[in-house]
């Protein structure tokens, strides 16, 4: 079960869990991916009903095999649903409240590939996530602010570690890469260095195909196949389940 997230906007992370999902249901794999963001751009990146989904199992104990659609082969969505806001904010429950998540996947059975795409914040909905998981991917776009909001985040899940006393594996993917930029080569090397063994093989080219496909309600292999963000997402799904590091 993998966590997508990162705090900072417009670094790739819903892109990045939309196109790996697809990436492993065509190799094989049964995906069960989680649209764990209010603003649902995961459910309607695949073309799905925002119907109630993730906002059913948290606010009304739904389970997982109620709300989650078969949206394409291999790949069932948890929807965010039309209510996922009002998660953020509840108040009954406790400290219970930030394992709902984790009980409604454990009560849905084994599942081989579990992603959820978190929303761009330390809140409520992201701790469901970080619990419900046991490995984190974080995209990081080729710029400097990405790299400091990457430090944040760290800093973040090494607090929630330490209160729990458990660490998760976390997995670093670059994304928006331009490899003759001067800029983009030095946030790679600064990756490197500080996330040692954790940066995946594959960076994610910048390519326009990744950022119009969405809006046609399709992945990036219905869209264009043959483009170097298909490529990419392809060899990344594969760097995930190897575990094939720079």
């Amino acid at each position: 079960m993998i966590a997508v997230m990162n705090q900072k906007g417009g670094v790739g992370k819903t892109t990045t869990t939309l196109n790996m999902a697809h990436a492993l249901a065509l190799s094989g794999r049964d995906v069960t991916v989680l649209d764990m963001d209010p603003q649902a751009h995961l459910t309607t990146s695949f073309g799905a009903e925002n119907s109630a989904g993730a906002d059913a199992v948290l606010l009304e104990g739904a389970t997982i095999g109620e709300v989650e659609q078969r949206v394409r082969e291999g790949i069932r969505l948890v929807s965010a649903g039309p209510r996922l806001g009002e998660a953020e904010t509840m108040k009954a429950g406790g400290a219970q409240r930030g394992w709902l998540l984790d009980k409604a996947l454990d009560a849905a059975g084994p599942r081989e590939v579990v992603l959820v795409d978190c929303p761009p914040s330390a809140g409520l909905l992201a701790m469901n996530a970080l619990l419900a998981t046991r490995e984190v991917l974080i995209p990081v776009a080729g710029d400097y602010l990405s790299l400091h909001g990457l430090s944040r985040l760290v800093g973040i899940l090494q607090h929630i570690e330490q209160t729990l006393g458990r660490s998760s594996r976390k997995w670093v993917v670059l994304t928006r890469f331009h490899e003759r930029r001067r800029l983009a080569r030095e946030v790679k090397e600064k990756l490197l260095q500080h996330f040692p063994g954790q940066v995946l093989a594959t960076p994610v080219r910048e390519t326009v195909a990744l950022a119009e496909s969405p809006g046609f309600g399709k992945t990036i292999f219905e869209y264009q196949a043959r483009s170097n963000g298909a490529a990419d997402y392809r060899l990344l799904a594969g760097d995930l389940m190897a575990g094939r590091v720079m």
